[in-house]
């Protein structure tokens, strides 16, 4: 046996090896707590200069944390109704609709009072907010349920944690709150993410739940400083760009019969928004390329693909497609974040249409084209 090509095999096996240790890990680095998705003083210049009637617009339109009322939490073991009467498409349960209210209401009057002090630097509407999160943390919300027996519960788990949040990346930024219920707050959102990750369901459910729970952690990493919660983050990021197809499709996302557009965007938003954060914390993801050669860019472009022609999703499944609705304003609402860092990346003529208004996403932080919208 040649002893330099034995030497060689071994370097090369130990380079395999540490690479696949360290899949998912971005290496010991310093967190910066402060560090939202966005940049908060330069935001609020843009904002304040903004000659964009576009962002004008949805600033005129946000809503206050004061004047919303109180959102008191929901008592007694989560059990939310799946979302589709039957599978996982078609008819919608009217049953879970009644059951989300309460989640709904508690993330828009959060997402209201972080969008303000964004815009305006109101002290009050931090606090409001900051008040609002501390009401459901001392009560412990979110905890009480089983991803085996309660998917939908688990669901609503990290959508409401990606939007409590992210919205807390912003409010720590207010020197004013106070550091005690802060503190108390982020604590419970780490016990929501650690709860909400180690169900044994997480490891094979690899498709939009995976990236939404990702982001939810990655959000809670950051603000309380923790590396495995940011990490997971990142490897949600990964495999999610690691799924996208030689034509930029979600392939899991393809089954979902007619709504398979939809899910290609549902995908998108938590995977964009995980690129926003990392980045800001010097973690390049937008850059990340998938072992196929796919990035983000990819899906966003099948994207307006689809929506400009959603025959193309026939090669997947042979449902007509349900189109996007003028009142569906989350649907494009992560393009802001991936338009505000590549003002200068074309987008599908479909997607530049889709963004002449604004956007709202209470599960990626409220006020998307406030947050960054050009």
């Amino acid at each position: 046996m040649n002893p330099v090509l034995s030497v060689k095999s071994v370097l090369f096996l130990v380079a395999v090896l540490v690479s696949a240790a360290g899949a998912g890990q971005t290496g010991r680095i310093a967190l910066n707590t402060r560090a939202s998705y966005v940049d908060v003083k330069v935001r609020r210049a843009e904002l304040k200069h903004t000659k964009s009637k576009r962002v004008r617009t949805a600033l005129a339109d946000l809503k206050t944390c004061s004047a919303l009322p109180v959102v008191d939490p929901p008592t007694g073991p989560m059990r939310i109704p799946m979302h589709y009467l039957q599978g996982w498409s078609g008819a919608i349960n009217p049953a879970e609709q009644v059951q989300t209210a309460v989640y709904g209401r508690f993330e828009l009057r959060v997402t209201s009072g972080m969008n303000q002090f964004l815009a305006t630097g109101s002290h009050r509407e931090a606090r409001c907010a900051q008040d609002q999160i501390d009401k459901w943390a001392q009560a412990n919300t979110l905890m009480d349920y089983d991803a085996a027996e309660q998917r939908q519960s688990w669901f609503q788990v990290e959508w409401t944690l990606a939007s409590v949040s992210t919205s807390e990346s912003v409010l720590v930024n207010d020197p004013k709150l106070d550091k005690v219920e802060t503190a108390r707050d982020i604590g419970w959102m780490g016990k929501v993410a650690y709860h909400m990750i180690e169900f044994p369901l997480e490891k094979v459910h690899q498709q939009n739940h995976h990236y939404w729970r990702g982001l939810g952690a990655m959000a809670t990493g950051v603000v309380a400083s923790d590396q495995k919660l940011f990490d997971f983050g990142v490897q949600a990021y990964k495999d999610g760009v690691d799924e996208i197809d030689q034509r930029g499709a979600f392939p899991k996302e393809m089954v979902r019969a007619d709504r398979a557009i939809h899910y290609q965007s549902f995908a998108l938003q938590p995977l964009v928004t995980l690129a926003a954060f990392a980045e800001r914390q010097g973690v390049p993801l937008y850059s990340y390329t998938s072992p196929t050669g796919s990035t983000i860019a990819d899906a966003i472009n099948f994207l307006g693909m689809a929506v400009a022609d959603p025959s193309i999703v026939k090669v997947y499944t042979p449902e007509q497609q349900q189109l996007v609705r003028s009142d569906e304003q989350d649907f494009f609402a992560d393009l802001e974040f991936y338009t505000h860092r590549f003002p200068d990346r074309k987008l599908p003529p479909s997607l530049v249409d889709a963004l002449k208004k604004p956007t709202f996403a209470t599960r990626l932080g409220g006020g998307t084209t406030v947050l960054a919208g050009r």
